[in-house]
């Protein structure tokens, strides 16, 4: 028997991304938490709905492609190699992933390029 899921419910965990996540934050190392997230991030971009871009997956089901961030200044030295979403209104850490390991002095920028979250359809 055949699985299937409807673009709608893969949709729904991406919204929940889109509508909640207001901050992008680098990180050195994998933050376990929100607070972990938001105490050791080395530098931070504002996050609006409008910087989600919700689509068909590369392979299959649904992604959602986060918008790239310019000259996002640095707020504390360290190398980042991680980049988490964050809800700070509701104190949660909604996304991790990893990124090409850069090194971060205060008052420099980084820029974020655009990635994506992709949920692939049932197997």
């Amino acid at each position: 028997m055949a699985k299937a899921c409807s673009p709608d419910v893969l949709d729904g965990a991406l919204n929940v991304v889109r509508n909640n996540a207001t901050r992008m934050v680098a990180c050195a190392g994998q933050p376990a938490s929100y607070a972990a997230a938001n105490s050791g991030k080395l530098a931070e971009a504002v996050m609006a709905s409008g910087d989600f871009t919700l689509a068909t997956g590369v392979t299959n089901g649904r992604r959602a492609t986060v918008a790239a961030k310019s000259n996002v200044s640095v707020i504390a030295a360290g190398t980042a190699d991680h980049v988490a979403l964050l809800d700070p209104t509701g104190s949660r850490l909604l996304y991790v992933t990893t990124c090409p390991a850069q090194a971060l002095v205060i008052g420099g920028t980084v820029s974020f390029a655009a990635w994506d979250i992709e949920i692939g359809d049932p197997v």
